[in-house]
């Protein structure tokens, strides 16, 4: 089993800056990809941005430019730096891993979420 923390959100105004933090513990052999989502009441769950094992990137287009994603391979763990944030960056943000257990299964897991609202 796998489990995924986030920490790191909060209130800020806009302009402001945030870094949100991921760590991921239990039966891990290894990580291949981690990423951040971000959700709205009535809204679908959208990626935000992902980081594969070969530190190759992805983007939202909505995002680019503002936000960095990074991750520490010995510590399990990635971060989204958030930068020049919007009101419209308001919404739960949540973790994701691509995780090969210790069985050498594969799985996906999610974290419970972490609130970035972001004030005008």
């Amino acid at each position: 089993q796998v489990q995924l923390v986030e920490s790191g959100g909060g209130l800020v105004q806009a302009g402001g800056s945030l870094r949100l933090s991921c760590v991921a513990s239990g039966s891990i052999f290894s990580i291949n990809a981690m990423g951040w989502y971000r959700q709205v009441p009535g809204k679908q769950r959208e990626l935000v941005a992902d980081i594969f094992s070969g530190a190759r990137t992805n983007y939202a287009d909505s995002v680019k430019g503002r936000f960095t994603i990074s991750r520490d391979n010995a510590k399990n763990t990635v971060y989204l730096q958030m930068n020049s944030l919007k009101p419209e960056d308001t919404a739960v943000y949540y973790c994701n891993a691509e995780v090969v257990n210790t069985a050498r299964a594969l799985s996906i897991s999610w974290g419970q979420g972490t609130q970035v609202t972001v004030s005008s």
